[in-house]
């Protein structure tokens, strides 16, 4: 069978030609030998390693939100994606419910996601402003996003063992993304801790104690990678004007002039 996490769903079943992690000593064994991205990927969108993330996950897709009810939906874990060598890289949180969950790609058919591409287009960084689906066209240019948790959890809070279970699949796909990043933007406080813990565990060095997020902080370390911190564009941060599109697209902006690009 063919998996294309972050492009489109898998026809087969997904077992047959893709280990699957069924513990959290599966992920680290599967993550290490991961020969490649793609092969990291698709090992990740299968993985069944925290009971209660599987069980939210499929239970949503299975019951569907009343306007997404004649839609199929993607209800296994949410892989990075976006360019394979990129010089920026976007960290968000986990996966919405009803968006990610549902398209099979990180921020898309969701609000947050109407915020995020929209900037990536205007700071061109994205082919459109809108991702709706995973065979819309988008694109991402010299930019990639990925996530500390790859399944959607209850409430949108998953637990610290689930977090750490996971870590291991980012942690893999960072390594092998590190020769081309320039810069990271963490999207919210989770997403910055994330990104340091992620990179120390990685061998970059790193402080030993993250510092303070905030939006427009910046953290550049001694190999040459800067962290830009950013608020997440949840719909609390973006209803309530904590998040602006100016304070967005000053973000992105930005990465670009670090990562070169302008």
């Amino acid at each position: 069978m063919v998996i294309s996490p972050g492009s489109g769903f898998p026809t087969d079943n997904a077992s047959i030609t893709t280990p699957v992690a069924h513990n959290a000593a599966d992920v680290v064994r599967l993550a290490d030998s991961a020969p490649s991205l793609t092969h990291l990927d698709g090992r990740s969108s299968v993985c069944r390693a925290c009971p209660r993330l599987v069980a939210w996950r499929e239970q949503v897709a299975e019951e569907k939100r009343a306007s997404f009810a004649s839609q199929a939906y993607w209800g296994r874990p949410i892989t990075g994606w976006g360019d394979e060598r990129p010089k920026i890289v976007v960290m968000g949180l986990a996966p919405a419910a009803h968006g990610g969950n549902r398209t099979g790609r990180i921020f898309t058919g969701d609000r947050s996601g109407d915020w995020l591409f929209a900037a990536l287009h205007r700071a061109g960084l994205a082919r459109i402003a809108e991702s709706v689906n995973a065979w819309d066209g988008q694109k991402l240019i010299d930019t990639r996003i990925t996530l500390p948790v790859r399944c959607a959890p209850p409430a949108n809070k998953p637990t610290p063992e689930e977090r750490a279970a996971c870590s291991p699949w980012l942690e893999r796909e960072l390594s092998w993304l590190l020769p081309w990043m320039k810069v990271i933007v963490p999207l919210g406080a989770f997403g910055w801790a994330s990104t340091f813990s992620t990179l120390r565990a990685i061998g970059v060095d790193v402080p030993s104690r993250a510092p303070r997020f905030e939006h427009g902080a910046e953290v550049t370390l001694p190999g040459g990678i800067t962290v830009l911190g950013c608020f997440h564009v949840s719909q609390q941060n973006t209803f309530t004007g904590k998040l602006t599109e100016q304070m967005l697209d000053a973000v992105f902006t930005r990465a670009r002039e670090l990562a070169g690009l302008s």
